[in-house]
């Protein structure tokens, strides 16, 4: 009986398609690269828990309610691994879930989120330039952050920083709810005279905030308003879980789990 397993704790999706094409392959990249363990999932939405056994009959467990189930089967080696962006708030509540369940496993360690140690910013940011597209003349790319009250948050500048550091001048990244927003963005768009932007998400699933809230047609999305202040858009709708480079930094954060 296989008594080591690996939790895959993600935000989750209600979007099954780009489930599949993320929070899934990546539990496959973990699982087929560490076999002698046995993949666990769990989501830290009880909102998108609900609405998944409400519309698909899909049951997903809660962080808890995982690793009561490993508990049930006799795992008693067990390494947790997020799938969340940031050292936020997500994570900050998985971690304090986990501690209630560590004395009953003779060993439990957590690995870290995609964006930690300066290796990650490195690794993430040489991933992303390789999936580009070509971008044309007078043409700048925005990457579509989550942002949060956390302060964490601070991470979204810090990638955007470490973009121009390799050479990157013409990539921005901005945060739905939070610092830095579309409209600081623009202002730097507009200094650079730039007449095009392609918009891409920077969250593991290509779920609401991509289809609706970057690429949709209201008068909210950020296509609307960029092309409302004259810029010829272009989106792109592929999450990060879709570039194998991001999989393989979750991948070998399971192995620096401590």
């Amino acid at each position: 009986m296989c008594k080591k397993a690996i939790l895959v704790v993600s935000f989750g999706t209600s979007h099954n398609e780009t489930r599949k094409k993320t929070i899934e392959q990546i539990e496959k990249d973990i699982g087929e690269t560490y076999p002698e363990f046995k993949i666990y999932r769990a989501f830290t939405s009880n909102m998108i828990i609900n609405i998944l056994k409400r519309r698909d009959g899909m049951i997903v467990n809660t962080v808890t309610e995982a690793m009561e189930q490993m508990y049930m089967d006799g795992i008693d080696e067990v390494i947790v691994q997020p799938t969340h962006i940031i050292n936020g708030i997500e994570n900050d509540n998985m971690i304090v879930a986990i501690q209630n369940w560590r004395s009953r496993f003779r060993s439990v360690k957590i690995g870290t989120p995609l964006l930690t140690s300066m290796q990650d910013y490195y690794e993430v940011i040489t991933g992303l330039v390789s999936e580009l597209p070509v971008i044309q003349k007078d043409e700048a790319v925005v990457y579509m952050g989550h942002g949060t009250t956390h302060y964490s948050n601070t991470s979204y500048a810090a990638l955007e920083y470490m973009f121009r550091d390799y050479g990157h001048e013409d990539i921005y990244v901005a945060t739905v709810e939070a610092y830095p927003a579309l409209e600081n963005v623009i202002k730097q768009l507009k200094k650079k005279n730039y007449k095009k932007v392609i918009l891409i998400p920077f969250m593991i699933v290509s779920g609401d905030h991509a289809q609706n809230d970057m690429a949709g047609s209201e008068e909210s999305s950020w296509k609307t308003r960029l092309e409302s202040q004259g810029y010829e858009v272009r989106c792109s709708l592929k999450g990060l879980g879709e570039y194998k480079s991001i999989r393989n930094i979750f991948t070998g954060h399971v192995a620096k789990a401590n």
